[in-house]
């Protein structure tokens, strides 16, 4: 146990607290004129902001980072090949023209959603170049008012990428009427957070969901060479694939992912030879499924069992989402040139070859990836397919950690400690708890349920609700901030939009048959989530009614029993407006002050990165009439929700205060500014404590049932099994002190 120095100090804040009706002035950094604006308060200004235009990869590089994501987007989508038929065909293959349906019912699947869906349209749609659903709800938050967290700032809109192009057409007027709709309706606030944490929540699934049929269908074809091998013995040898696979994450991504590419590579061009051969030597007529005539013959012919069968075809599109969620570790060109250079037309040609082998072997459909293999070329596709297998489960499970970051970021997850584990790529981390969570869920569902078949009904739910999601997301996307012709936005809602629909409710029809795994799994998450973020906000707003008004502030700060000694003290909380009930909370206990005061707060924009010299915004604190300088300053370091916090903090905060005064007093105040900036450095000199406001918080008095439980013992026990602040922003312990205080919500 390290030894921490603490001063907790825990009081019940009446409900008589002054408010604050600070001056809104602010300087602006061009002209220094005094404006009104709605942000911290106080007198400030933004640092300026970086507006140099970068210039893009060039193609050499394009042509390495395609080559590199295929050791890192595909494996999920490239394995499906293992177990689709295995999961169409479970009882099976009644009519030998059933094939011929069900290819030209995967070939269009694939194509529609993965080639048309994703790498033409929905990577169009990146946060300054990453993806996912937390960058969708970034988009939709930067251009209307969605966010419940009543923390926006003018400024925000300032930092160079922030700034989204809105082109002038008629469009205009539907996007303008959309986004009012949004902005005055609370409950469309609340809906696009909860859509946007049950998407967050279904990738997590999916990173529970993905080792365990990956590992189990590449491993189950031992049993094709080695009929002994029983399926009990398959399962351990499974499950000893996946420890290993949860214990090599700490390594991170970029080591374990891009040794990989050429493993891909080569399975990719495996699965596509061995499909082109097997199509010529068996039934090269097979392609005349391309002929969606065969698709109606198929329903006609099946009738229910058709529609039911749709909860296999999902599985050819599984890890799709992928291509969206893991562009910011590449570029939106390095995908589209992987995925229609190689991996679709050799998962086509994958597909074309099974199918053409079941039509002269129906008996096979319960392992027709194997059996497909000619016999010279069996143990290479298996040891290729076990090492593709891992490849596809490390793609999800690192997914799964960037999304809970994203989702930390915003106020959506609890604290747990980030570890970036890439200097390289800032958005690859690990996170140790997640880690292990997820390895002690996917034993436990490996184990019971021993085949893929059931896996695969729930598998299917988990990503038919992600692309669903991101489908819905994707509309708004196109009228509010594309302004997209409206028939081009009816035209993808009645084609992509209405075919993942019919998905959906095929693969919810196998609830009761493995499907309610994923949102089993989703309720949790969800229900964490939505406690973490529900009394977070509550807090803020506590934090916000209460803060200090500047007459209480200055009598703390210039009290006489009030001593100020050397050093810089950094007293953080969450507050962005204001400061917070809990300053005046220490100072009344510990009547001591540094000779400089910084109110830091660590704020998420809904972007995912902030250029570096744009990260503070600082203003001076000062009693306006009297101009009685207080030594104190607001700071607020804004960070974006894929970004990692491990710059040179302290020393950076100095800098960028110094040249926040230099830029401040730079026409009429030399003499202050120096003096202001030698006493900045003095206190910096004599030491910087780190002032940790921690406030517990317990439902009020007279409280309803249902809010004292969601304070008084949900959020709590949360809380009190997850990290503190200090660890998860890497606070040195030794100039760390904590102040607590009791809040009745």
């Amino acid at each position: 146990m390290s030894s921490e120095p603490k001063v907790v100090i825990k009081e019940e804040e009446d409900n008589n607290t002054e408010h604050n009706h600070h001056d809104n002035r602010v300087y602006d950094h061009s002209h220094f004129s005094t404006q009104k604006r709605d942000s911290l308060d106080m007198e400030s200004r933004s640092l300026p902001s970086s507006s140099h235009a970068s210039k893009g990869p060039s193609m050499a590089v394009i042509m390495q980072l395609a080559f590199q994501s295929m050791g890192i987007v595909y494996g999920d989508l490239g394995t499906s090949p293992l177990y689709v038929y295995t999961s169409i065909f479970a009882n099976g293959v009644k009519d030998n023209d059933d094939i011929l349906g069900v290819f030209s019912l995967i070939f269009y699947t694939i194509t529609l959603v993965t080639l048309v869906k994703y790498v033409f349209i929905v990577l169009r749609a990146t946060d300054n170049g990453d993806g996912g659903t937390f960058a969708l709800y970034s988009l939709i938050c930067r251009y209307a008012k969605v966010g419940i967290l009543p923390n926006q700032q003018i400024e925000d809109a300032e930092v160079s990428n922030y700034k989204l192009e809105s082109p002038k057409d008629s469009s205009m007027k539907r996007a303008s009427w959309l986004k009012s709709i949004i902005e005055k309706s609370y409950t469309i606030k609340i809906l696009l957070l909860l859509v946007t944490m049950l998407g967050t929540s279904m990738v997590i699934g999916d990173g529970i969901l993905t080792p365990c049929i990956s590992v189990l269908s590449a491993m189950g074809g031992i049993k094709v060479a080695a009929p002994s091998i029983t399926d009990n013995m398959v399962v351990e040898l499974s499950i000893c694939v996946l420890i290993f696979l949860f214990m090599v994450q700490r390594l991170g991504t970029d080591k374990v992912g891009y040794s990989f590419a050429p493993i891909m590579c080569l399975w990719f061009t495996m699965i596509g030879g061995i499909g082109l051969y097997n199509s010529i030597k068996y039934d090269p007529t097979v392609l005349k499924a391309l002929n969606p005539k065969y698709i109606v013959e198929y329903f006609i012919r099946n009738k229910k069992d058709a529609w039911i069968s749709l909860g296999g075809v999902v599985m050819c599109i599984t890890g799709a989402e992928a291509l969206f969620a893991d562009v910011g570790h590449f570029t939106v060109r390095s995908i589209q040139i992987s995925t229609c250079g190689l991996v679709y037309p050799a998962l086509i040609l994958a597909y074309t070859g099974q199918s053409s082998y079941l039509r002269k072997h129906n008996d096979a459909a319960t392992d027709a990836f194997y059996k497909s293999v000619p016999h010279a070329l069996y143990w290479p596709m298996f040891v290729v397919a076990v090492m593709a297998a891992i490849i596809a489960s490390q793609s999800l499970i690192s997914g799964a950690f960037s999304i809970i970051q994203q989702s930390l970021s915003l106020g959506c997850f609890p604290r747990v400690k980030i570890v970036h584990t890439s200097i390289k790529y800032p958005g690859q981390v690990y996170i140790p708890e997640i880690n292990f969570l997820l390895m002690i869920s996917c034993i436990a569902v490996t184990a019971v349920f021993k085949t893929t078949i059931e896996i695969g009904n729930a598998y299917g739910i988990a990503v038919v609700m992600v692309m669903t999601i991101t489908s819905t997301l994707m509309v708004l996307v196109m009228i509010m901030i594309w302004k997209t012709h409206i028939l081009l936005v009816i035209t993808y809602v009645l084609i992509i939009s209405s075919y993942e629909f019919l998905l959906l409710s095929s693969v919810l029809y196998k609830f009761n048959e493995g499907g309610y795994l994923p949102l089993a799994f989703a309720a949790v998450l969800m229900t964490v989530m939505y406690v973490w973020n529900d009394v977070y906000r509550r807090k803020y707003s506590y934090e916000l009614d209460h803060k200090i008004s500047p007459e209480k502030l200055k009598e703390v700060a210039c009290g006489r029993n009030l001593v100020r000694i050397p050093g810089l003290a950094l007293f953080y909380s969450e507050l962005v407006q204001g400061i917070p009930p809990i300053f005046k909370h220490y100072v009344e206990n510990v009547p001591a002050l540094h000779s400089i005061v910084v109110f830091v707060t660590i704020k998420s924009l809904p972007i995912s990165k902030v250029p570096i010299e744009e990260r503070f915004l600082f203003r001076q604190i000062e009693e306006h009439q009297e101009k009685v300088n207080l030594n104190m300053f607001r700071c607020v370091a804004r960070y974006g929700y894929a970004e990692a916090r491990n710059d040179p903090f302290e020393d950076l905060l100095v800098k960028r205060l110094k040249k926040f005064l230099e830029d401040k007093y730079l026409i009429t105040h030399g003499d202050k500014e120096s003096l202001m900036q030698e006493a900045i450095e003095k206190a910096a000199g004599d030491g910087i404590v780190h002032l940790i406001g921690e406030s517990e918080v317990i439902a009020s008095k007279g409280s309803g049932i249902i809010k004292r439980i969601l304070i008084d013992y949900a959020y709590d026990f949360v809380k009190r099994n997850l990290r503190q602040g200090n660890k998860v922003f890497d606070i040195p312990h030794k100039r760390m002190v904590k102040v607590g205080m009791i809040y009745q919500l």
